[in-house]
């Protein structure tokens, strides 16, 4: 009796986090907010953690937001506990996300001692993370394999193995969740944005086109922007990049982070320091994140540069934006369009790549720094505790390396420019 009130208790509260997933997500980013990415391979493949710091560098407005990745190529949640105090220390972050279970599901069909270790595990990091400081962490489900390329295992005998070992990360999953809830932080349902999707895309583009990646559970572009939006919209990012209102027979408006130069009727000059997120360009390669938005939220939830117009005497007009034009009714026009879902190319697109180019040398950077070097320093903790110069020399390659990425930080902001660009509606 005692355990069905504990089970019908936690549902409730499950139940309750699930209606008002706000009310933690909201907190998710304070002032000055310094967010270390963490997780295995995946995470080391440094594309959800390069998209989801282009997103809050560029996409926020915000200006204190700090970020490093810390992902470890087949790296378990108990590993990342064991070097979590050690690694942490040469950033020492306020915000964490964790992505950890497709290694630790083992590739095998879930059973309970799989759950209690992974359980006990993900404890463990939780307990590991508040002991560095981090007083807002994200806890990320594993992601999920992909139906046609995850192969066969034999751990699954008869079993087709893609939607066995789909059903042991929904087990995962549902474990993170948990803990979630527990300790009063935010989960990031990273395997149903990732399982969900993916057969809407391969019913539009095939089977052969890759969600979860070409081998199966690394995914590429596509599956990694599902992966960054799972994040961010547990960070609590709004989405509301700005609206821009056209008075075909007045003055153009512009919400914070944009700027109207000049503006005559049907016709704006406009200057953006908050910048809508940009996709690659390819519709339909896995190697695009463009190509996986159309069966997903991504830009409804998180990307919305909206253009209102005002006053159009035509029932259809023409929006011309940077190089792309486009026909929308005059009903679209007054509720708002979406320019970055709307409009395939974009007047942000060089700028928006200049800084993913340096992001990529950034958390390259930040591979090496910790995988190479800072790691290893705890071979010597007891060493260092008792000879303080070995303790000093250690102070200063983890400051030296310190400068070197803030150093790389910097120079990514730097791309952070007001880009200039130009409306015009033409009515029909």
């Amino acid at each position: 009796m005692q355990h069905m009130k504990t089970r019908l208790a936690l549902s409730l509260l499950l139940t309750l986090w699930l209606a008002t997933p706000a009310l933690f997500a909201a907190s998710q980013l304070p002032p000055n907010a310094r967010v270390a990415i963490i997780g295995d391979s995946i995470t080391e493949q440094k594309l959800y953690s390069k998209y989801m710091e282009a997103y809050l560098l560029a996409c926020t407005g915000r200006k204190d937001i700090t970020v490093m990745q810390f992902g470890w190529s087949g790296e378990t949640a108990s590993g990342f506990a064991a070097r979590c105090a050690n690694d942490l220390a040469a950033f020492q972050p306020n915000v964490a996300t964790t992505c950890y279970g497709m290694n630790d599901g083992g590739y095998r069909p879930f059973d309970e001692a799989l759950g209690k270790s992974y359980e006990g595990n993900m404890r463990n990091v939780v307990k590991q993370l508040s002991a560095a400081g981090v007083k807002n962490i994200v806890l990320g489900s594993p992601g999920a394999v992909d139906s046609k390329f995850f192969g066969t295992r034999a751990s699954f005998g008869q079993q087709n193995s893609a939607a066995g070992y789909n059903a042991t990360l929904a087990h995962l999953r549902d474990i993170a969740q948990k803990l979630a809830v527990e300790n009063k932080q935010t989960f990031a349902n990273v395997h149903n944005a990732m399982f969900d999707a993916m057969p809407k895309a391969k019913a539009a583009l095939g089977d052969d086109y890759p969600v979860c990646g070409g081998d199966g559970f690394h995914p590429g572009p596509n599956g990694q922007l599902l992966m960054a939006y799972a994040f961010l919209k547990a960070l609590g990012v709004d989405g509301d990049i700005g609206t821009l209102t056209v008075d075909v027979k007045g003055l153009t408006t512009a919400t914070e982070g944009h700027k109207v130069l000049s503006s005559s009727a049907g016709k704006a000059e406009l200057e953006s320091t908050r910048w809508p997120f940009c996709f690659d360009a390819d519709p339909k390669n896995a190697n695009s994140t463009r190509s996986i938005t159309p069966f997903a939220p991504f830009n409804q939830d998180l990307n919305r540069l909206t253009l209102k117009v005002k006053n159009l005497g035509a029932a259809k007009a023409k929006v011309t934006w940077g190089g792309g034009a486009k026909d929308f009714t005059k009903e679209q026009l007054e509720a708002g369009v979406n320019l970055a879902a709307e409009f395939p190319s974009t007047p942000f697109d060089a700028q928006f790549g200049k800084l993913m180019g340096v992001l990529s040398q950034k958390q390259n950077f930040e591979t090496t720094m910790i995988k190479n070097l800072v790691t290893n320093f705890r071979q010597f903790a007891n060493d260092a505790k008792a000879d303080p110069e070995l303790a000093k020399a250690f102070d200063t390659v983890r400051t030296k390396l310190q400068s070197r990425q803030q150093a790389l930080d910097a120079q990514a902001r730097q791309q952070l420019v007001p880009v200039k660009h130009t409306l015009t509606v033409t009515a029909l």
